[in-house]
């Protein structure tokens, strides 16, 4: 497999069933920088985040931790959330569970017990975060998921899942509160969420 650092690397032709991908990935000797995901049964490889990702994420994840519902945690990857209906696995950049999902020595999570997702879109990835995760999400039941469109500034939280994705959702530039929805029903403060102004020093 070829990787490229301009977009995902997919897979061709037919590996065989969910479970076979998921053993592929598990096996994949990836070079430092990339994750390998599964959408809709093909094999996506792209690069891992830029810097200040982790500092949005980190806004993202202490806002919302006090409105979890009891006995559920809030964190960031890597861990793999499966959806055998729609041959997807995904690892999202921050995620939501009951506690008792975690309690587990396998690295195939339940996609289907999520309570709340958040996507920070690259250029590698966004068309799918734009896309497949919303119908993907939205289908098995995942109550809210937040996307961050690092390359247009704006988020959109979307809610009300349904067999045809999510039926509501807002968008709200970067710097204006966004409200989550139940179970969180908090307001986001999206300031912060913005790309630094000028790079570091180099070292």
């Amino acid at each position: 497999m070829t990787l490229m650092t301009e977009g995902p690397v997919i897979s061709g032709g037919d590996p065989g069933s969910f479970e076979e991908l998921l053993d592929i990935v598990d096996e994949l000797d990836l070079r430092d920088g990339f994750k390998a995901e599964i959408y809709r049964g093909k094999i996506v490889v792209s690069p891992w985040s830029k810097g200040y990702y982790a500092r949005v994420m980190t806004l993202v994840c202490r806002q919302l931790e006090p409105h979890l519902p009891e006995g559920h945690v809030i964190d960031r990857g890597p861990f793999r959330y499966v959806f055998p209906g729609d041959e997807s696995a995904y690892g999202p950049d921050i995620h939501a569970a009951p506690e008792r999902v975690l309690e587990t020595e396998s690295n195939r999570l339940d996609g289907e017990a999520l309570v709340f997702v958040a996507e920070l879109t690259s250029t590698s990835t966004r068309d799918d975060d734009l896309t497949d995760k919303v119908v993907v999400h939205g289908r098995a039941g995942v109550p809210v998921y937040l996307l961050l469109d690092m390359q247009k500034g704006q988020s959109t939280v979307f809610w009300t899942p349904s067999a045809n994705g999510y039926e509501s959702h807002c968008t709200r530039p970067f710097g204006e509160d966004l409200h989550i929805p139940k179970p969180f029903d908090c307001t986001l403060d999206t300031t912060g969420f913005h790309a630094p102004s000028t790079e570091p020093p180099a070292p």
